[in-house]
């Protein structure tokens, strides 16, 4: 009997704790636990003197590494409205053109001069909204897992070309910001903020060809420090 008893305690013993365990399921995987076949990349290779292709390169080779079917889903929201607005005034401009065409010259000239500022307007804003409202945002993520909770999570990445300091050649600077809460975002659950830099010769050699695998694996060792909660 109290052989008995004691499996009974372990046994309850264990259940315990395992009831109780560190919520590690609910923690979502970071960049870095899933692989990438290295025969799945397609080759990149710039012009080693462009600063602006060299930047471009590291935005697009971030950008397909997270976003993922396993990671998060990217949210178009700021390249969308960019979209509209430069539509809108394409849209504006071919209509206005077409009246102007098909309708005397002096008759026209009202409708002609309101297609004008319409365009000159919608132009104006597109490029303020890129300027003020996107910014240097290159990546804006989302994603949601499901364990004994629904976990939320949003990540937002900025990148910029940090200039020559010194010996130290140009560099490509990432600033990741990433909240992760439950709830529908009533729960905060980790919050965190952080910004790194890289020469680019770091990722590109003497021919311009991109060392992706080694970039991948410094942004994602960023983006898993912000997931920590960590601050730099």
């Amino acid at each position: 009997m109290p052989r008995t008893f004691s499996r009974q305690k372990s046994a309850e013993v264990v259940a315990s704790r395992s009831s109780v365990s560190p919520s590690s399921t609910d923690k979502p995987k970071s960049p870095l636990e899933i692989t990438i076949a290295p025969e799945s990349r397609d080759t990149v290779k710039v012009n080693n003197a462009n600063l602006t292709e060299l930047k471009n390169a590291c935005d697009d080779a971030l950008k397909r590494y997270l976003s993922r079917p396993e990671l998060f889903n990217q949210i178009y929201l700021h390249t969308d409205i960019r979209l509209g607005f430069g539509w809108a005034s394409v849209f504006v401009a071919l209509g206005t053109a077409l009246y102007g065409y098909k309708v005397e010259f002096e008759e026209s000239k009202p409708v002609v001069w309101a297609g004008l500022i319409a365009y000159i307007v919608l132009s104006t804003l597109q490029t303020l909204y890129a300027y003020f409202v996107e910014g240097p945002v290159v990546f804006v993520g989302k994603r949601k897992t499901f364990s004994k909770r629904i976990v939320s999570e949003r990540i937002t990445i900025s990148s910029a070309i940090k200039p020559v300091q010194g010996p130290k050649q140009p560099s490509y600077e990432l600033s990741v910001g990433y909240v992760r809460s439950t709830n529908a975002g009533k729960s905060l659950l980790a919050k965190g903020k952080t910004v790194s830099s890289s020469e680019f010769t770091a990722f590109f050699d003497e021919q311009g060809s991109m060392d992706q695998e080694r970039f991948e694996q410094w942004v994602g060792t960023s983006v898993e420090q912000a997931m920590e909660g960590k601050t730099s």
